[in-house]
């Protein structure tokens, strides 16, 4: 299994939006298998680590995709999803708790690397942690660090595979056509609920990374 335990390996692509071609990765069987090595180790680097947030950061700063490895949250605002079903259930709230929706971009330079949609029950975060959300564009981690809350995994679906299905071996995928590698927006997504020191879960959050990930030259590139 690709993405391990408990985790699903999706090879349908994504529809959402229109591709995105890197230019700098070419359509070739290596550039195929780094590009599947790369999403495998950002994966892992996401489930090992409470913070989405601070697990970009390294990953940008690492692939310097930006002069300074900083993440910052783009809030969209007009935009209001209903929870999800099961939510409340998995929030351990009753039917009249109040619960806050907030989505966010997170950007490194000028690469969106994640889209996430969060719902949040406000009555468990502190009173200046709330007025921080409505009123900035910090992201959700970094305000609610003072929680030294805990992340549980519900879902990591690897939205587009590199491989062709069923060629999982080098040896039969197809040779280089010449042309850039097409991606997906999406390509990685986790389901996650965030659980503070009481062991309350606070937040649920749906994280959609984009293609943007991989925006740096692939190992070995030559032009």
């Amino acid at each position: 299994m690709w993405l391990g335990l408990g985790s699903t390996l999706l090879l349908t692509p994504v529809h959402a939006r229109e591709p995105d071609a890197l230019p700098l990765w070419h359509d070739d069987a290596t550039s195929r298998l780094e590009a599947l090595a790369l999403l495998q180790s950002l994966n892992a680097e996401l489930l090992s680590h409470p913070s989405a947030t601070l697990t970009l950061e390294r990953w940008c700063g690492a692939h310097h995709l930006a002069p300074e490895a900083k993440v910052v949250a783009e809030r969209v605002q007009g935009e209001d999803k209903p929870l999800p079903a099961d939510a409340r259930d998995q929030l351990q709230i009753g039917t009249d708790e109040p619960v806050r929706y907030r989505r966010v971009q997170l950007a490194c330079g000028g690469h969106v690397l994640s889209e996430a949609d969060n719902w949040y029950v406000p009555s468990r975060l502190t009173e200046a942690m709330n007025h921080e959300l409505d009123t900035t564009d910090t992201p959700f981690g970094k305000v609610v660090q003072a929680l030294h809350f805990r992340r549980q995994t519900l879902s990591a679906e690897l939205l587009w595979s590199p491989l062709p299905q069923g060629r999982e071996n080098e040896a039969s995928l197809p040779a280089s056509r010449g042309a850039t590698l097409v991606m997906p927006h999406h390509v990685l997504q986790h389901r996650a609920l965030l659980f503070d020191q009481s062991n309350r879960p606070f937040s649920l959050v749906v994280e959609s990374y984009t293609s943007q990930v991989l925006a740096f030259a692939p190992p070995g590139y030559r032009p």
